[in-house]
């Protein structure tokens, strides 16, 4: 028996619908983390007493920068899930860019947006 080269259209369908709920997911926190740093949320120190409002913008500034990074990799997630869903339509979902092998279906459910088998991922260290 030849070994399978690619999905098949059933099983595309059913790796789209994972990505479709984590992208869904994914885009909901990230406008939460946009409306955090744009202090759309009512969570500022306005209402403080000059005493801790010193205090609370050291700490306000860190977590915003905590916040811009963790919404920097949120959005970068749903690039790569939108990239997949992509690969679907052209149906080269779940083949490793570097070995041209199939990525086995465990780990796409796990890593919907994986490009690289476990096996190429190490090989790169």
């Amino acid at each position: 028996m030849a070994e399978k080269t690619r999905y098949s259209d059933a099983e595309l369908e059913e790796f789209r619908a994972i990505i479709i709920e984590k992208l869904e997911v994914a885009k909901r926190n990230y406008e939460q983390m946009r409306s955090t740093l744009m202090g759309l949320d009512g969570n500022d120190v306005d209402d403080t007493s000059p005493t801790y409002k010193v205090l609370e913008e050291g700490a306000n500034t860190l977590s915003k920068e905590e916040t811009m990074r963790a919404a920097q990799r949120q959005l970068k997630f749903i690039q790569g899930l939108q990239a997949a869903l992509v690969r679907i339509e052209n149906k080269t979902y779940g083949i490793c860019r570097e070995t041209g092998k199939l990525i086995p279906a465990e780990r796409l459910r796990a890593v919907p947006h994986a490009t690289l088998s476990i096996e190429a991922k190490n090989n790169r260290k």
